[in-house]
């Protein structure tokens, strides 16, 4: 399975978790926000006054978010089907989350600096300023859990995380949605069971379901 295709099935695995469910609800508030005070949004005045006061304020430092902008598009980098992580806002999701959750935060920065140090004592640069093949080779002693060295757990740990939240503000953007090729609610045509499923149980459609089924055809 294409790396690609194992982050889509976790988005998708994370919708029955409540996982989407509870890290969509801030990004979707972010946008709301971001559509200015011409937009008619159904919320409380605590709740326009929290989302407001959080776009105001700043958690990460220009060091850590350049660190997370590279760290998202090694999760998820463009590719012919869609942008990267980057291109569909996930940098600015994340930084959002961490406010409006602050159980993030330590986790977070923790794990930012535990990155660096690790990259300082083996390449004597901080990560961003590793070459591609160093960050790679960083990312993939944290990225597998079953094969991280003990001394990487709380590398391990945070790059779950840093994961998990990549994936959620991926696949909840526009440029995410259209990935997973989702249809929205569109109206549906059925023609009946296919011939080879009828033919395995030793089945066949009477003269009179034939035409009610023919009749759901587009015309050619």
């Amino acid at each position: 399975m294409k790396r690609r295709d194992s982050l889509k099935a976790i988005a998708l695995g994370a919708i029955s978790t409540g996982l989407l469910v509870e890290a969509c609800a801030p990004k979707k508030k972010e946008e709301k926000a971001n559509a200015g005070s011409a937009a008619k949004i159904d919320r409380f005045a605590e709740e326009a006054a929290n989302d407001e006061r959080l776009q105001k304020e700043t958690f990460f430092t220009a060091h850590e978010m350049a660190t997370i902008t590279v760290l998202v598009d090694i999760i998820i980098p463009k590719d012919e089907v869609s942008g990267s992580a980057t291109e569909a806002g996930v940098p600015d999701f994340i930084e959002f989350i961490v406010k409006d959750m602050p159980y993030h935060q330590t986790p977070m920065r923790g794990g930012l600096r535990w990155l660096d140090q690790q990259c300082l004592r083996k390449y004597e640069k901080a990560f961003v300023d590793c070459t591609a093949q160093q960050q790679t080779e960083m990312i993939d002693a944290i990225a597998y859990p079953a094969k991280a060295a003990p001394d990487m757990k709380q590398g391990v740990s945070f790059f779950n995380l840093m994961r998990n939240l990549t994936v959620t503000g991926f696949y909840t953007s526009e440029m995410g949605v259209k990935d997973l090729g989702y249809m929205g609610n569109k109206p549906n045509q059925w023609n009946g069971v296919p011939k080879d499923v009828l033919d395995q149980y030793g089945l066949t459609y009477t003269e009179k379901d034939l035409k009610d089924c023919i009749s759901f055809n587009s015309p050619e």
